[in-house]
C-alpha cells in the first residue's frame, strides 16, 4: 500500500483539518485459465484483472475520522468464459475495461463505525465466510458458504450505494457485532464474532423478502499447528444448505497450499478445489488452482498464473 498524506490547516476558508490521508494499492493479475468437462467443450483463455483501491480519510478535531473507499478496476476474459461463469466473481464487471464502482463511506470513533452507500454487508464481512482464495482467479467460489445471498461491497458495480445501503460496525476486545440493511429486498442482516485462544466463533442472520437469501449462517476458524481450519455452514433459503471445511498450511518457507471441501443442496456434486500460492519476494507470486463439482458440475478449472501487489 502506498500513501500520500496531506496535512494541512486551511483547505477552505471555513473549516479546520487535522489531518487527512490518502492511501492508493492494490494489485494485477495475469495468467491462463483452462476448463474441461465430458463433453469435450474445453477452453483454455488468458485470464486478467487489475484493480487500483483508493482510501481518502480526514479527522475532526473531536477526533472522528470519515471517510470514503472506491476502486478502478477491470478484468479480461472472453465472451464464453464470462458466460459460463468461470472464475467470476459476481460482485466485478464483466466489461473488461477499467471502471469505477460505487463509493462506501464511514464515519468512525473509537471501535464504532457506521458506512453508507456501497456497503461491505454483515454476512459477506462475516469471519469464514471467505476462509481462502483459490488459486489465480477465485474460481467460482463455491468455498463461500452464505453464496452471495445478501448485500456485498461490489468492487465493479453500485452495490447497494443506489439502494440505500447503511451499516453498523462495533468491536470491543474479543467481541464484535456487524448490522446491515438496504432497500435490496428489504434486507436487514446482523452478525456476532467472538475470539477466543486463537479461534474465531461468528453467527449470522437475515431477513429478505428475496427466498434465495441467506437466513442463518454460522463459523468457526482457528489453527491446529500445522493448517488453518475454517468450517462454515449458511441456511441459504429456497437454495437450501451450504457447508463449507476448508484449510489453508505451509509446505515451505515460501510455500502454502489451500483445499476445499463443500457440500450444498442447490448442487447435484460436492464441490472440491485444491491449489498453491508461492511467494517471489517483492509483493509478487505464482499462484495455480484446480477445482470440479459444485456451481462447476462436471467441468473442471484449472488457473495458473502471476500476481502483483502494489
Amino acid at each position: 500500500m502506498k500513501k500520500v498524506l496531506f496535512a494541512t490547516t486551511a483547505l477552505v476558508a471555513t473549516a479546520s483539518v487535522a489531518a487527512a490521508d490518502v492511501t492508493f494499492g492494490g494489485y494485477g493479475r495475469f495468467g491462463i485459465l483452462y476448463v474441461s468437462n465430458d463433453s469435450g467443450e474445453d477452453e483454455t483463455n488468458l485470464t486478467s484483472r487489475w484493480r487500483l483501491q483508493i482510501d481518502t480519510t480526514a479527522e475532526s478535531d473531536a477526533g472522528v475520522t470519515f471517510g470514503a473507499r472506491v476502486r478502478l478496476e477491470g478484468e479480461e476474459r472472453d465472451d464464453a468464459g464470462a458466460r459460463r461463469a468461470i472464475a467470476l466473481d459476481p460482485n466485478t464487471n464483466t466489461l473488461g475495461r477499467p471502471v469505477f464502482n460505487g463509493v462506501r463511506y464511514f464515519a468512525r470513533s473509537g471501535g464504532l463505525e457506521v458506512g453508507v452507500g456501497n456497503i461491505f454487508g454483515a454476512l459477506e464481512f462475516m469471519p469464514g465466510m471467505y476462509p481462502i482464495d483459490l488459486g489465480l482467479t477465485g474460481h467460482n467460489y463455491d468455498y463461500t458458504a452464505y453464496n452471495f445471498g445478501g448485500d456485498a461491497y461490489s468492487s465493479g458495480g453500485l452495490g447497494s450505494s443506489g439502494d440505500n445501503g447503511v451499516e453498523v460496525m462495533y468491536s470491543f476486545g474479543d467481541f464484535s457485532v456487524h448490522v446491515s440493511a438496504s432497500d435490496t429486498a428489504d434486507r436487514i442482516a446482523a452478525h456476532a464474532a467472538y475470539k477466543w485462544n486463537g479461534w474465531t466463533f461468528a453467527l449470522g442472520a437475515q431477513d429478505s423478502d428475496n427466498a434465495t437469501d441467506t437466513e442463518f449462517a454460522a463459523s468457526v476458524g482457528g489453527s491446529f499447528g500445522i493448517a488453518d481450519v475454517t468450517l462454515a455452514y449458511a441456511d441459504n433459503g429456497t437454495k437450501g444448505d451450504h457447508i463449507v471445511l476448508a484449510g489453508r498450511f505451509d509446505v515451505g518457507a515460501s510455500t502454502n497450499v489451500e483445499v476445499y471441501v463443500a457440500d450444498a443442496d442447490q448442487w447435484d456434486d460436492t464441490s472440491f478445489g485444491i491449489d498453491f500460492n508461492h511467494d517471489m519476494g517483492g509483493g509478487t507470486s505464482l499462484r495455480g488452482g484446480v477445482s470440479t463439482g459444485g456451481s462447476l458440475g462436471d467441468e473442471t478449472a484449472l488457473d495458473l498464473g502471476v500476481r502483483f501487489n502494489f
